[in-house]
């Protein structure tokens, strides 16, 4: 479904999701059948032998999961450990496998999935993918002994994999309408945020949604850098700059509109455009834009690194959270030591 009209969609209830309703209790159903495996022990979570992160949404698209996933490990590493993460790998055609990172394709979106190329990128850690994350775990701490720590880019859904501290990201569209997929936003019922360590709100505005309960609650917001050229990283331009000529903006992430309203609050006036999550893009795509200037995402620029086309520049974005949630994480960690 593509992403706005999906937001759309799950934003209220409306007849249209009404008509989903019977597959969304289907979906629950299968959701609560798998979770009472684990929790009648027919089913046993595996272990790794370092303590596991995972950060994950119980919301679909576009949280902020994987800007925080970047920020935690990189304070990780300040704070003395070596962490190394492990995803699904969404798009890449090793998603449906448990292998090490291999240093030669490290930049392959095609291969290892867009969000994990970009954590790779930013962080530099060692990294695995996997629909199985425990196989992708022990595959990764067996390539890497020195791996002291495991963090888990989404996984909150995947109870197979035992989990030290959990973290559920929510932005300010809340949970919709409070329906389960399809015909809301939801992968499960609100009340599942109250068994994680922390929830972070994405966005100094946003509230706790009503009916989620927290053991302990974070703001996180995304604070936008100087945007790079993609054919020469080293060629930087303010965001302010960027206010002459024709200029396209371009998104294929989970929620396009917060890029949109990051450029609108640097003062950018731009044409729009909402792509879906994980679009793969062409050079046919980019020689159809007539723009000047077209700001990309920095999770789409993993896919377009072979481009040359000179009018791309790209935004990146990091996450800048509340020190508790450091300290809460140092904390658990350290215990597990």
């Amino acid at each position: 479904m593509e992403a706005t009209r999906a937001a759309r969609l799950w934003a209220r209830r409306t007849w249209r999701s009404d008509l989903l309703m019977p597959l969304a209790l289907l979906f629950g159903a299968l959701s609560a059948a798998r979770r009472l495996t684990y929790r009648l022990r027919l089913a046993q979570p595996r272990s790794l032998r370092a303590p596991t992160i995972v950060v994950g949404n119980i919301a679909v698209g576009g949280t902020g999961k994987t800007p925080l996933v970047i920020a935690i490990v990189l304070r990780l590493i300040d704070a003395g450990f070596h962490p190394g993460v492990i995803s699904r790998g969404y798009g890449g055609d090793y998603a449906k496998r448990g292998v090490p990172w291999t240093e030669v394709l490290y930049d392959d979106a095609s291969i290892f999935g867009d969000e994990t190329v970009l954590i790779r990128q930013r962080t530099r850690v060692p990294c695995a993918v996997g629909v199985e994350r425990y196989v992708a775990g022990e595959q990764l701490l067996a390539a890497h002994p020195e791996i002291d720590v495991i963090v888990c880019d989404d996984g909150l859904q995947h109870y197979g994999l035992r989990r030290d501290f959990e973290v559920v990201v929510i932005d300010s569209r809340g949970l919709g309408n409070g329906r389960l997929l399809p015909a809301g936003p939801l992968r499960e019922f609100p009340r599942r945020a109250s068994r994680a360590n922390a929830v972070v709100l994405n966005g100094s505005e946003t509230e706790l949604p009503k009916g989620v309960r927290a053991r302990a609650v974070f703001h996180m917001r995304l604070v936008p850098g100087k945007a790079w050229r993609l054919i020469d990283r080293t060629q930087t331009r303010a965001l302010e700059t960027f206010r002459s000529g024709t200029i396209a903006a371009i998104a294929g992430i989970g929620h396009p509109e917060r890029f949109f309203a990051t450029l609108a609050d640097a003062g950018i006036e731009c044409e729009r455009v909402a792509l879906a999550d994980h679009f793969v893009f062409d050079e046919d795509f980019f020689r159809g834009e007539s723009a000047d200037t077209l700001l990309i995402t920095e999770k789409d620029a993993v896919k377009c690194s072979n481009m040359a086309d000179p009018r791309i520049w790209v935004v990146p974005v990091t996450a800048e959270f509340d020190p508790g949630l450091e300290t809460l994480l140092l904390e658990k960690i350290r215990a597990y030591r």
